[in-house]
């Protein structure tokens, strides 16, 4: 009976930090405006991060002119980013892991990446930078206004505006000359 009753409060204890990583899989949480939890933020960035410097690196090989100074900009942005995300953690002024991999959905989109090139790839490539920055944005917003961790919510709403201007970036891509196109 006491085991019943340990496993029962551990699954309620449990149950918001799961409903809070599952609404921020699902967008549920970004449909609502609801700030991630600290640990869903953490993830999140950093992953996007390592993304964002691998995609680049990519495109700093593989595209157009303006792909390669947007995706050198966005290398030296997000390893930036990345760097003050890590000295959060490791400072302790954040409690959380920071993931080491990619999560798979960002890394079929890398694999399709490094199997494009010309046309396909700048499609391909500025596609997937006006969307995550738009969903940076999104994350960084809600955290900034609503996150649980005050230097956290802090670094998040001094970020906002790089993003911002990232994202402007990345829609100009859309008017510049494919890799192999002429115009």
């Amino acid at each position: 009976m006491k085991r019943t009753v340990i496993t029962f409060a551990c699954m309620l204890l449990a149950g918001p930090a799961l409903a809070q990583s599952l609404g921020e899989k699902t967008g549920v949480n970004s449909a609502l405006g609801v700030a991630p939890a600290t640990a869903d933020f953490v993830k999140e960035v950093a992953v996007s991060d390592m993304f964002e410097i691998e995609s680049s690196k990519l495109a700093e090989q593989k595209g157009n002119a303006p792909e390669k100074r947007f995706a050198q900009q966005m290398v030296t942005d997000h390893t930036k980013t990345s760097g003050e995300l890590k000295a959060l953690v490791s400072d302790g002024k954040v409690q959380a892991t920071l993931p080491t991999a990619l999560d798979s959905s960002h890394q079929s989109k890398l694999d399709k990446l490094k199997g494009a090139s010309g046309k396909d790839f700048s499609s391909d490539y500025n596609s997937y930078q006006v969307s995550a920055h738009e969903d940076a944005i999104s994350l960084f917003d809600r955290y900034a206004k609503g996150g649980d961790n005050a230097a956290l919510k802090d670094w998040a709403g001094k970020t906002l505006p790089a993003l911002r201007h990232h994202l402007d970036m990345a829609k100009e891509l859309g008017g510049a000359p494919s890799v192999g196109q002429s115009k």
